[in-house]
């Protein structure tokens, strides 16, 4: 763990990338984005002044398009400012990712309030029993659900997903891939998406990150503070809102539960298969690969 302040970290490993990045976002070669990505600053640098000056927003934008961009047709400013979204929204996917890459780094891991931190506690104060009763009884239930303005859709989880990894690993050329991919992909689609789209995207967090460290939270438990090779307490229970807002929403209907219900048994069989295909390459052993 490194000895800086936590905003040292920060500055070094989030905010330094991010500008870093975001100047490759900016030089792709699509003329939409390399030109948004000019106006961006100064339609950005407007809004601060005016803002300081006491001017409303209509009188802020104004004076942009007259400053900058005099010659454009008043459907022509509309879109510009769509743009200036559409290229916020990539920016923000960007941060998010490089924010996740750097966590461990930035944060932590072994600190106040983790796992270990509390076993190490427990086992200074000769707790770890009392510990381990306490957890016998505990439970966290985690209830998912998402407003439709509030998630992404799977092909933007994706990327963000491939963007992490690629600049965990700091592979220039990935990187650059990723970045021209996300400046080409539609975050939203036209159509309003209905609740077993919902459902969809937050199975893909239950597959792809709560699958796994729910996982691993209960492995360290059983590990490192039971270690008695017995089963114990779950500890965590998981909900599921969409698709089972019955009372709620009213597009949600009896076929639409049974159709969310059976994506996540779907989806958590599929998960179980892939484990149990890399265990069976673990299981080489004579008298067991055969059974297997």
């Amino acid at each position: 763990m490194s000895t800086q302040p936590k905003l040292t970290r920060f500055n070094q490993n989030v905010l330094s990338k991010y500008r870093i990045y975001n100047s490759i976002f900016m030089t792709l070669p699509f003329d939409t984005i390399t030109k948004t990505g000019v106006l961006l600053p100064l339609f950005h640098e407007t809004c601060v002044k005016g803002f300081d000056d006491g001017n409303d927003p209509e009188t802020i934008v104004d004076t942009f398009f007259e400053k900058y961009q005099a010659r454009r047709s008043k459907e022509s400013q509309i879109n510009l400012l769509f743009r200036f979204i559409q290229y916020i929204e990539r920016q923000v996917v960007l941060f998010d990712a490089i924010e996740d890459a750097a966590f461990p780094v930035v944060n932590n891991m072994d600190g106040i309030g983790t796992l270990r931190s509390l076993k190490e506690a427990a086992a200074s104060e000769n707790k770890t029993e009392e510990l381990k009763k306490y957890l016998e009884d505990f439970k966290v239930r985690i209830v998912l659900t998402a407003h439709p303005t509030q998630f992404y859709p799977g092909s933007v989880l994706g990327i963000i997903t491939d963007l992490t990894e690629a600049i965990q690993q700091d592979d220039l050329l990935r990187i650059n891939s990723l970045l021209a991919q996300l400046g080409k992909t539609p975050f939203f689609k036209h159509e309003k998406p209905t609740p077993y789209d919902e459902a969809k995207s937050l199975i893909w967090y239950l597959e792809n990150v709560f699958y796994h460290s729910f996982g691993e939270i209960y492995n360290y438990i059983q590990q490192n503070i039971y270690d008695d090779g017995k089963k114990h307490n779950e500890i965590i229970n998981v909900g599921f809102w969409p698709g089972g807002d019955r009372d709620g929403n009213p597009f949600v209907k009896p076929d639409t539960t049974l159709k969310v219900a059976r994506k996540l048994k779907q989806a958590i069989l599929k998960k179980y298969y892939a484990d149990l295909k890399n265990l069976r390459r673990k299981l080489t052993f004579r008298g067991v690969e055969e059974r297997v």
